[in-house]
């Protein structure tokens, strides 16, 4: 990813979904004036939810999500609806296709987009319906008159290959555009024009060579486009940083691994916090995770912690996921805890097997996708936390840690 490139986790993810063979590639195609996705008369031919970032005039960073059919048959065509349904999950605005559906007592049988209608409805995800290929169809009319009636929406009128509809689709996703969208910041109110801010990041084995890891460079934008003045130095510079320093800083920001060691070397009169706290905000639901937090207290050695991690990567000596945490856990808890953990999607459904889920920063999922997950665990009644917050709580300092 360049600098100059908006992180997928920061765009608006549009979904297409819709039957196989609906035109949802040739859709995606013309809206992003690329050939982004393979298009085929064969139904089927979209094996895999295929991404494509782009920005779109009025939107601005989007990224298009190319799906499965949702009619798909057979063992192999479940598993891609399921896919198809593990997409939804990080979507923010959904293009409906309506297929061409067989006629039932002349009304069209369009029931699986009646059906994922009301579920992308359960998960609070606004729904655009689209008609597609109305070059050459001949159903325009009772299709649209069918959901009008069947569910309050008249669906858009639009020809992929000719390009009609394209911009009434671009307004009406602008009409959907969820209310808090990119309204979100990471910092909040923590930090005002003028503030002196001090990052305390440690460049360690888990640090990519020659660049910031992706919290710390968002991070840090943010503060100088708030005209805060920004200072960064390693841990272990941080006494003689302070030193330098004219006034203490309104706020430090570290790495929550080495929250207690800045915790205590920081002035009192600076606020305190780390990336994953503030990203637990930015991402997800801070509330939440603080009140979850407790549930470390309650933890015995006949326990069992899922430790879910958004990005994938090789294990690396001292990783803060697969080797600080767990080891704090048991530390706190006794060597008997089992520990878990997932990476990427691979988040599971059932939680009720767990006692605690310890989740990452998350800042290679965007916020819908990470919400999905919380309500996951709060709907199983199961306390949902993150990196940051747990460590804090494990120093015993959470009390102290802003957010």
């Amino acid at each position: 990813m360049g600098l100059t490139h908006t992180p997928a986790a920061n765009r608006l993810h549009i979904a297409l979904l819709g039957r196989r063979n609906s035109g949802k590639s040739s859709l995606i195609n013309a809206l992003t004036g690329q050939d982004t996705a393979i298009v085929s008369d064969t139904p089927g031919t979209t094996t895999d939810p295929v991404t494509k970032a782009m920005e779109i005039h009025g939107i601005g960073p989007c990224l298009f999500i190319d799906t499965p059919g949702f009619d798909d048959e057979g063992e192999l065509g479940q598993l891609r609806v399921e896919r198809t349904w593990k997409a939804v999950e990080k979507t923010d605005v959904a293009l409906l296709l309506c297929g061409d559906g067989a006629l039932i007592e002349r009304k069209p049988d369009l029931s699986e987009e009646l059906a994922w209608i009301e579920r992308l409805k359960a998960k609070q995800i606004p729904v655009i319906l689209i008609l597609n290929k109305c070059d050459v169809r001949t159903d325009v009319p009772e299709i649209t008159a069918y959901l009008t009636a069947e569910c309050g929406m008249t669906p858009i009128p639009v020809s992929a290959l000719i390009g009609t509809g394209l911009e009434e689709i671009r307004k009406a996703v602008l009409a959907k555009l969820p209310e808090d969208f990119d309204q979100k910041s990471i910092t909040g109110e923590l930090v005002d024009e003028g503030d002196l801010v001090l990052l305390v990041m440690p460049q360690d084995i888990q640090a990519p060579k020659g660049r910031l890891i992706l919290p710390q460079v968002q991070t840090i934008r943010e503060l100088l486009d708030k005209k805060c003045l920004v200072m960064s130095c390693t841990t272990d510079k941080l006494p003689e940083t302070l030193s330098a320093l004219s006034r203490a800083p309104k706020l430090i920001i570290t790495d929550s691994q080495v929250f207690k060691t800045v915790y205590d070397q920081k002035p009192v009169e600076s606020q305190l916090t780390s990336f994953s706290v503030l990203f637990a905000g930015h991402k997800g639901d801070i509330n939440y995770y603080v009140q979850s937090a407790a549930a470390i207290d309650c933890l015995t050695e006949s326990s069992r912690v899922l430790i879910a991690e958004a990005c994938t990567h090789a294990p690396l000596e001292e990783d803060i996921g697969r080797v600080k945490l767990p080891r704090m856990l048991r530390q706190r808890v006794g060597e008997g805890l089992t520990v878990d953990l997932v990476a990427g999607t691979d988040f599971p459904d059932d939680l009720s097997g767990y006692d605690l889920v310890i989740h990452c920063g998350a800042c290679m999922f965007n916020r819908k996708y990470v919400l999905h997950r919380i309500r996951r665990a709060e709907e199983q009644h199961v306390p949902m936390t993150n990196y940051g917050v747990a460590i804090a709580h494990l120093s015993r300092i959470l009390d102290q840690i802003t957010y």
